[in-house]
C-alpha cells in the first residue's frame, strides 16, 4: 500500500524506549517485519546477564485515523485471549507493554503513535502457503481466534476502518472509477471491467443476510493471511495470531473467505500467468478442516453454508479494489511496475472463475465436514 509516514526514517530509539515501562539496558534496535502499513523494529535489552527483545511499532495514522480507539480494541482483545480458560495448550497471545504514563500507546513530538509488544521468541511466520498442513494449522488458529473472542465482555469493539468489507461500497467505487476514467486506462482494462461488473449479483449477498439476522455480527480479524500467524520453531504448530489492527466487528465467513483467496492461489496475486489458473482444491479442503476444527463449535447453519461463497466474495472484492486503484492511478496499493494493479485484478478474477467452477465440490465438502 502507498501510505505516508509522518516522521523521519530514523526514530529516536532512546526517547521512545524511555516512554515505555521496559526493564534493563537498551542494547539496540533493528528493522523487523515485512508489513506495508506500520513501521516495525525489534528492540534488544539486557537485564541480569540475559537478553530479551520487544517489538516497537509506529502505527500508520493515515490508514488508522482513530489510534486510541484501535489500541483500546487491541488491549481488550489481547487481555481476553491471554486469560481465556479455553485456550489450547501452547497457544499464545500478544502482550502489550504499557507506557510509563500508564497508557497503551505513546504519541511523540511529531504526532506519531507508538506501541510496544513482547517479542514472541521461538516463533516464525511465512508469506505463502506451500503445504496443506500449513493451511490447516493457520485456519485452525484463526478459527480459535474467533472462538475465544466470541465471549468478549463489554461494549462493541470500535470499527478501525469503517465499511472495510462492505462490498457494495467497493463496487460503487469501481463504477465511479470507470465512469471518470481519469487516467485513460479503461480501454486497457475493458476485459476485466466487464467481468467484474457482470458479477454484481454477488455484491449484496452478505449485507442482506446480516440485515435479515441470518448471519450475525461477530468479532473478525479481517486480514487472515499466513503472514499473520506465528508458528512454533520446534513443533511447527500455529501458536499465535498477530496484526490485530483490523480486528473489529465483522462477519466470520469473511475471515475464512480471505484465507481461501490468499491460500488457494497457486501463484502470486500479481502473476501474469493466469491461463489455466486453478484454485488448489487440497488447500481449500485443509483450510476448511482446520477452520471447522475450531470455529465449527459456534458457527450457525447460514455461516457454514456460505463458507465457499465467502472465498469467492473475498476474491471478487479484492479484485475490484485492485481494478479501481489501477483506474484511479495506483494511489492506494504499492506497485513496482506499470500495470501491476491491473495484473492483480486479472489474477483475482481468474482465481474467482476457478472457485466458481469448483463451487459444487466445495459445497459438498462443507456438507460433509460441517456440524452446526
Amino acid at each position: 500500500m502507498s501510505v505516508p509516514i509522518t516522521s523521519s526514517p530514523s526514530p529516536d530509539f532512546p526517547g521512545l524506549v524511555a516512554a515505555f515501562d521496559l526493564r534493563g539496558r537498551f542494547v539496540g534496535a533493528t528493522a523487523d517485519g515485512s508489513g506495508h502499513i506500520n513501521d516495525t523494529y525489534a528492540l534488544t535489552f539486557e537485564h541480569g546477564g540475559q537478553r530479551s527483545r520487544y517489538v516497537l511499532q509506529r502505527i500508520n495514522s493515515f490508514v488508522f485515523r482513530q489510534v486510541p480507539e484501535l489500541m483500546e480494541n487491541v488491549r481488550r482483545v489481547t487481555e481476553h485471549l491471554r486469560s481465556h480458560p479455553a485456550r489450547r495448550p501452547g497457544q499464545r497471545a500478544l502482550e502489550l507493554i504499557p507506557t510509563r504514563a500508564g497508557g497503551d500507546v505513546y504519541r511523540d513530538a511529531e504526532e506519531n503513535w507508538w506501541r510496544v509488544y513482547v517479542f514472541l521468541e521461538g516463533t516464525h511466520t511465512g508469506e505463502r502457503v506451500v503445504r496443506a498442513d500449513q493451511a490447516h494449522d493457520a485456519a485452525q488458529a484463526f478459527g480459535d481466534f474467533q472462538r475465544l473472542l466470541n465471549d468478549l465482555p463489554g461494549s462493541r469493539l470500535h470499527e478501525t476502518i469503517p465499511g472495510f468489507h462492505h462490498t457494495r461500497r467497493r463496487f460503487e467505487a469501481l463504477q465511479r472509477a470507470v465512469a471518470a476514467d481519469a487516467h485513460g486506462r479503461v480501454a486497457a482494462a475493458r476485459d476485466v471491467i466487464d467481468a467484474a461488473l457482470a458479477r454484481e449479483s454477488m455484491v449484496d449477498v452478505f449485507q442482506d443476510l446480516q440485515a435479515s439476522g441470518r448471519m450475525p455480527e461477530r468479532i473478525a480479524h479481517n486480514d487472515t493471511k499466513l503472514a499473520n500467524v506465528m508458528f512454533d520453531d520446534a513443533t511447527g504448530v500455529a501458536v499465535c495470531v498477530i496484526d490485530l489492527d483490523t480486528v473489529m466487528p465483522g462477519l466470520a465467513p469473511n475471515d475464512f473467505g480471505e484465507m481461501v483467496r490468499s491460500a488457494t492461489n497457486p501463484g502470486t496475486e500479481d502473476s501474469r500467468e493466469i491461463a489455466g489458473l486453478e484454485a488448489r482444491r487440497p488447500i481449500f479442503e485443509a483450510l476448511l478442516e482446520g477452520y471447522l476444527a475450531s470455529a465449527g463449535s459456534f458457527l450457525n447453519q447460514t455461516e457454514l453454508e456460505y463458507l465457499p461463497f465467502a472465498g469467492r466474495l473475498m476474491t471478487y472484492e479484492n479484485g475490484i479494489r485492485f481494478l479501481a486503484d489501477f483506474l484511479e492511478g495506483d494511489i492506494y496499493y504499492k506497485i513496482s511496475r506499470p500495470g501491476q494493479n491491473l495484473d492483480r485484478a486479472r489474477n483475482q478474477l481468474a482465481l474467482l472463475a476457478s472457485l466458481e467452477a469448483q463451487q459444487a465440490d466445495f459445497a459438498a465438502m462443507v456438507r460433509k465436514l460441517a456440524r452446526p
